[in-house]
C-alpha cells in the first residue's frame, strides 16, 4: 500500500470492485424477516489493550433527513448504504485500520501505530484512508447514485491520536462488544461537531504525527473553541482542516 499517492493499479481494483459490488447489490432480493448478528471473540469480557493509535470518526452528513417512512425508501437506502459502507469498511481495512464500529450513519475505525503494508503511523495511514475514502465517493459511487432517486451522499471525517484502551465489556455469552476508553476516542467523536460534510478535521495530537511536509502544506488552523485544554498548561486544544486530496494516480 502507498500512503503518499493513490495508485493507477489499486484505484483500478477498486473501481472494478464497487462495480461488482452494484451489480450484487442490485440482485440482491428485498428486505425479509430474520437478521444475523456477527460474533467477535477477540477479546474476554473484561480484558482489554492500551495503544497508540489513531482515531478515525466517519459520519454521513445530514442522515436524518433522508426519506425513508415506506418499505421502498428504506429498501433503496439499504442497498445504498450497502454499497457505500462495503467499500469504506474496504478502504479502511486495506489501509491496516481496524473497524470498531457500524453506527448506521458512520464508521467508527482505529489505525493502531507500526501497522499497515507496509508499517506506518497510524495518523498517516487514517488520513491516507480518508482521502481515497472521498475519492471513491465522488468518482466510483456517486455517478452510481445519479442514477437513482437518492440524493448523492456526502460525509466528513475526524481523526485523532492517543493512547486509547479496547476493552470487552457487556455479559459473558449474551451481549459484549468491543469499546474505546480514553479521551482520544472521546474528544474523535465530538471533533465531528466542528467539521463540515466533506471536510478532515485533525487534532492536534493527530497533526503532530503528520510527515511535516503534509503539516505545512495541507493543514489548516480552524478558528474554533472546542471548550477542550491540555491538562498541564491550560492551553487550548486546537483543530486543523486537512485540505490535501489525491488529485492524480502514480
Amino acid at each position: 500500500m502507498n500512503y503518499d499517492a493513490l495508485t493507477a493499479a489499486y484505484w483500478r481494483v477498486q473501481s472494478e470492485r464497487v462495480g461488482a459490488l452494484r451489480q450484487k447489490i442490485s440482485a440482491r432480493p428485498k428486505i425479509g424477516d430474520g437478521r444475523v448478528v456477527p460474533d467477535d471473540g477477540d477479546l474476554a469480557v473484561g480484558d482489554g489493550r492500551r495503544l497508540d493509535m489513531a482515531v478515525m470518526f466517519l459520519d454521513i452528513s445530514k442522515f436524518s433527513a433522508r426519506p425513508m417512512e415506506t418499505v421502498e425508501e428504506q429498501d433503496l437506502m439499504l442497498r445504498v448504504l450497502n454499497l457505500f459502507f462495503t467499500e469504506m469498511i474496504r478502504i479502511a481495512e486495506e489501509y491496516g485500520g481496524n473497524v470498531e464500529k457500524n453506527t448506521g450513519d458512520g464508521l467508527m475505525v482505529y489505525f493502531n501505530d507500526g501497522e499497515g503494508d507496509p508499517a506506518e503511523s497510524g495518523v498517516k495511514r487514517a488520513v491516507a484512508a480518508a482521502l481515497t475514502m472521498m475519492k471513491a465517493n465522488n468518482e466510483l459511487i456517486s455517478p452510481i447514485l445519479r442514477a437513482t432517486p437518492v440524493q448523492e451522499i456526502r460525509f466528513r471525517v475526524s481523526i485523532d491520536y492517543g493512547q486509547v484502551s479496547i476493552a470487552r465489556l457487556g455479559a459473558p455469552r449474551r451481549f459484549n462488544a468491543n469499546v474505546a476508553i480514553g479521551t482520544t476516542a472521546n474528544f474523535a467523536s465530538k471533533m465531528l461537531k466542528h467539521a463540515e460534510p466533506g471536510d478532515i478535521v485533525l487534532g492536534a495530537s493527530a497533526r503532530q504525527q503528520l510527515p511535516m511536509q503534509w503539516q505545512n502544506d495541507w493543514t489548516q488552523l480552524l478558528p474554533v473553541e472546542t471548550g477542550w485544554v491540555y491538562r498541564m498548561s491550560g492551553a487550548a486544544y486546537q483543530l486543523y482542516r486537512y485540505t490535501g486530496r489525491w488529485s492524480r494516480l502514480v
